[in-house]
């Protein structure tokens, strides 16, 4: 697992360690540790004190592989705080987003009800053109019987 460590030696053991700062969980997602995690590797011996470095650490705690931080970093600056990036522009841009959540919401809602609506017409539609049909069938049905019972009337 990637980590951001900075490189310490031990005053009283003479040890190189690596002091663990944050933890990668997720290609753009940082855990900032709480508390501090020391893994001592012989690696450190060959740094500056205080350097920031990417290390990557195996499940049994080993280094397996470690990097100058730098380029990292300016990375970071230049994609993030260069272009003006701040902790109060995130926030208005979560709030926004809530806000375009939210109308969203309520034009599904809308929409849903609409549909409910248009269908509760069709079916009116459906029934008033049934009871139509059905009328002018009746009407049909009771024409050619009042001609035959008139054409009988003749008769006599």
């Amino acid at each position: 697992m990637l980590h951001l460590a900075q490189v310490q030696k031990q005053i009283h053991s003479g040890e190189g360690v690596l002091r663990l700062l944050a933890r990668q969980e997720a290609e753009y997602i940082w855990v900032v540790l709480a508390e501090d995690v020391f893994v001592p590797t012989s690696i450190a011996l060959t740094l500056s004190k205080d350097l920031l470095v990417l290390v990557e650490i195996s499940a049994t705690g080993e280094v397996e592989h470690f990097q100058d931080a730098t380029p990292w970093i300016l990375d970071l600056v230049r994609t993030y705080l260069t272009p003006g990036i701040t902790p109060t522009f995130l926030q208005q841009e979560a709030e926004r987003a809530e806000q375009w959540r939210q109308s969203l919401t309520l034009q599904n809602q809308d929409l849903a009800r609409r549909s409910l609506e248009l269908e509760a017409r069709r079916e009116q539609i459906q029934a008033l053109e049934e009871n139509l049909k059905r009328e002018q069938g009746e009407k049909r049905a009771g024409g050619a019987g009042e001609a035959g019972e008139a054409g009988g009337e003749r008769e006599y």
